[in-house]
């Protein structure tokens, strides 16, 4: 369904709301900087308040951002008073952050100029069509938004500023030739290795486990054997998009006559307007008009509105319902007919009806294949809720089974396999009916069948009618029937003691010399030199750069684990010098200089914050 835009207070162009579709476009932070309207503050930074209109107004923003991001989530959310008190104090939070910023940059002497700031409303792409400025988008993105130009435009300037201030932050952190060299050369090392493996699965292989250890293991890891609670349900579903409905042509007809409006194009009048500043000037160009001046040229060169003055004062089209009351109230009712000097909230105006379009209904051939289709769709979801009616009624007055559901449905209850939590079955995969069966309301005693769902209905058009008819609880499984699992356990963890060990009297020995003798002993041997790089993110890889540098003709030696659970013996030959590419390295400065510059900027928040002096209104104090 179309919502209706909210109509700007002060400004005669941002009044004239398209009325049509509310855009997701939102612009960050420009709704936090609203005034209150009233002394009734959110906070005091420095001195400067922070309105609670303002205040408010953000979290609108806030709540309506992530409405778009979170969709039904954000209700469930809402509903956490804990939620909404965090959400509003960051809230708060980021506005006493804007005002210190924009202190700040007074403070420093930074500023936006007029013609930067029209500049930026003119490129913003959320504001053209086509690559062009579009002055409807314009006015309706904004609108939305409940922003006067004069609104507008501050927020931008103040938006401008402060990006301008972190980007002055941001350049100040830099990193020097010889420090990026260092860097690289570090990050793009390689180091040579062989490897020796210990393998743990044939070490299991050779293990013994002793009842003992069986019963040892299986009492301490019992967490492991768990059959987790399984359910066979058999259900109902209703579905209205199964329910065919025809529409007669009496139907049809009946539906066109009672909604003509829907299908009425209103009758739409199209003005320029050339805006003053004061009623002389208005006076003045009037007088130039009624002498046949060019009332578009007029407009171009001396309309104070600059969004309308760069279409010649072209207004575009305008339903009654979008029209401003000052154009309304202009007593303009002929094509090309001029008002007198009119005045209004932003200053004085100049308007020229040009076009009148009268209102069209569209014929009934027209728009039948719609009404055809709305017909339909009402009779089936009139039939739909009905029939959930009566098959509601029939499982609830018949509790032992579905039987009477069924027959009141016209079609037989379906019933699944075992399923768990994890793994509901896709038909039945919808939150409400999950939580029907895992709440346990519907579980009989010792597992056997309990009582009929209600109707559950699911997005709108679906319901169901369930009932759990067998349950089995969740249950540690008996050692009998894991017996094979818990031995392979038992084996594995001591092969894993085992080769730690060995690893590690062969760690030392090759760190005394004589460890070509005792590898030969143990049946292993290092095998061909491989190069790895720092990027490599295997236990071997972090490991290797890991090890101290190998001493001249002597390898450094270590110990690591391999992605199969391998002991590995690791012999450290060569440390090779790598190269990075030349943008490689600039991307890697510019992440490094980045992320200083982020620390640089939160320092300066962080003592910003230190020396400022907020105050939170008694109000705001309360609900933090």
């Amino acid at each position: 369904m179309m919502d209706n835009l909210r109509a700007a207070a002060n400004h005669v162009v941002l009044k004239i709301i398209l009325g049509l579709i509310i855009l997701s476009f939102v612009l960050t932070g420009v709704g936090s900087y609203l005034t209150g309207g009233n002394n009734n503050y959110a906070a005091k930074v420095n001195g400067q308040e922070i309105g609670r209109g303002q205040f408010e107004n953000a979290v609108a923003n806030e709540r309506n951002r992530q409405q778009q991001q979170l969709g039904h989530q954000l209700s469930v959310l809402a509903g956490n008073e804990g939620y909404m008190k965090q959400m509003r104090q960051q809230v708060l939070n980021q506005l006493i952050d804007e005002s210190l910023l924009d202190q700040y940059a007074k403070h420093l002497g930074l500023g936006i100029s007029d013609e930067q700031v029209k500049m930026a409303i003119f490129s913003q792409p959320a504001f053209q069509t086509n690559g062009k400025f579009d002055n409807a988008r314009y006015n309706a993105i904004i609108g939305n938004m409940g922003l006067t130009a004069d609104q507008y435009a501050q927020a931008l300037r103040n938006q401008l500023t402060t990006d301008q201030l972190i980007k002055a932050v941001v350049g100040t952190d830099f990193m020097l030739t010889g420090e990026t060299d260092e860097l690289a050369a570090l990050v793009s090392q390689q180091r040579v290795v062989r490897e020796a493996t210990i393998d743990v699965k044939a070490l299991a292989a050779k293990q013994d486990a002793s009842e003992q250890e069986i019963n040892a293991n299986y009492e301490q890891n019992k967490n492991r054997y768990i059959t987790p609670e399984q359910f066979k349900v058999s259900y109902i579903k209703l579905d209205a998009a199964s329910m065919q409905e025809e529409a007669s042509d009496a139907d049809v007809q009946a539906y066109y006559d009672q909604h003509k409006d829907e299908f009425t194009q209103p009758q739409r009048n199209r003005y320029s307007v050339i805006q003053t500043k004061t009623e002389d000037e208005a006076k003045a160009i009037l007088d130039e008009v009624n002498k046949g001046g060019d009332f578009a040229a007029l407009a171009k060169a001396k309309s104070a509105d600059i969004i309308s003055a760069r279409n010649g004062g072209d207004m575009g089209w305008l339903e009654a319902s979008t029209t401003p009351d000052e154009l309304k109230n202009a007593g303009l009712k002929e094509k090309g007919q001029l008002s007198g000097v009119v005045k209004s909230s932003v200053g004085f105006l100049i308007v020229r009806l040009d076009d009148i379009q009268p209102a069209v209904v569209k014929p009934l051939a027209e728009v039948r294949d719609g009404i055809v289709a709305k017909v339909k769709q009402e009779k089936a979801v009139d039939a739909y809720y009905a029939l959930q009616q009566k098959v509601s009624d029939a499982a609830s007055n018949d509790n032992e089974s579905l039987a009477s559901a069924e027959k009141v449905a016209g079609v037989k209850a379906v019933e699944t396999g075992w399923f768990g939590h994890d793994n509901l079955p896709e038909e039945l995969n919808f939150k409400p009916v999950a939580d029907a069966i895992f709440s346990g309301g519907l579980v009989g005693e010792n597992g056997s069948p309990g009582s009929n769902s209600d109707i559950i209905t699911v997005d709108g058009d679906r319901a169901f009618v369930l009932r759990v008819s067998e349950h089995k609880a969740e249950a540690v499984k008996p050692l009998t029937e894991v017996r094979d699992q818990v031995i392979a356990a038992v084996k594995q963890q001591k092969a894993e003691q085992q080769a730690k060990l060995d690893a590690d009297k062969l760690l030392n020995a090759l760190k005394l010399g004589k460890g070509s003798d005792e590898l030969k002993a143990a049946g292993l041997s290092f095998g061909e030199a491989k190069t790895l790089s720092r990027t490599g993110q295997d236990p071997i890889s972090q490991a290797a750069f890991g090890l101290p540098l190998p001493a001249k003709d002597k390898p450094s030696y270590g110990v690591a684990n391999d992605m199969q659970g391998n002991v590995v013996l690791l012999s450290l030959d060569e440390v090779k010098a790598g190269s990075m590419p030349d943008e490689q390295k600039k991307a890697m400065v510019q992440g490094i200089t980045q992320n200083n510059a982020q620390i640089a900027f939160e320092a300066l928040m962080s003592n910003l914050r230190k020396e400022a002096k907020i105050k939170l209104g008694d109000s705001i104090d309360q609900q933090q």
